[in-house]
């Protein structure tokens, strides 16, 4: 095989409120040279977001037709808003020989894992249920309803955990930090692990 040993497409999801984006914001601070897959998105930018930076920000006919040109890896729909990761960016990064990150749900890595068999899906997990609970409880933004809503949901994906080649327990925001690194970075050929469980 004529692969990079990094040139990996390595997938990170998990449960609502589990602190991907955290873990993924200090990654990016501690190994600024992993990259990231910058998501677009039929939603509006939020206060402070930049586009092509937080995300690619599109209206619903330019998503139509990034889903008609086969342009997206992956797309899934959200409170009214979709979500979807660009081909070319990733096809390109990982053509140079250097390893992809893209942080998405559970049904996009469930996609991902359909369309790019030998892509590494890495599962964030809650150091307990608690946690995690606590933590959804915790943004105190969103009426009752929509938070038993989300842990409904959380318990759903928190099952999903067995259909990823990798567990990482997010216990501490730099250990995860590095242990994702040495997932991105590890050689391809099933040296795989599992670092803990959720239970």
């Amino acid at each position: 095989m004529a692969h990079a040993p990094t040139a990996r497409l390595t997938v990170l999801s998990g449960p609502s409120g589990v602190g991907k984006g955290t873990v993924v914001a200090e990654v990016r601070r501690r190994h600024p040279d992993v990259w990231l897959s910058v998501s677009a998105t039929t939603r509006r930018p939020r206060p402070g977001e930049v586009d092509g930076v937080h995300y690619h920000f599109v209206d619903d006919a330019e998503f139509d037709r990034l889903i008609a040109a086969d342009g997206l890896l992956e797309w899934a729909e959200y409170a009214g808003n979709r979500y979807g990761t660009p081909v070319a960016p990733v096809r390109a990064r990982l053509a140079s020989g250097a390893p992809a990150l893209l942080e998405i749900e559970l049904q996009g890595a469930r996609q991902v894992r359909a369309r790019e068999p030998e892509a590494q899906l890495v599962f964030l997990a809650p150091p307990s249920w608690a946690a995690l609970v606590s933590r959804l409880a915790g943004r105190g933004s969103e009426p009752p309803a929509v938070q038993e809503r989300r842990l409904v949901r959380a318990q759903a994906e928190l099952d999903a955990a067995g259909e990823f080649d990798a567990v990482v327990v997010n216990d501490d925001v730099s250990r995860a930090a590095d242990e994702l690194v040495s997932l991105l970075t590890a050689p391809s050929s099933g040296s795989l692990r599992r670092s803990g469980a959720h239970e």
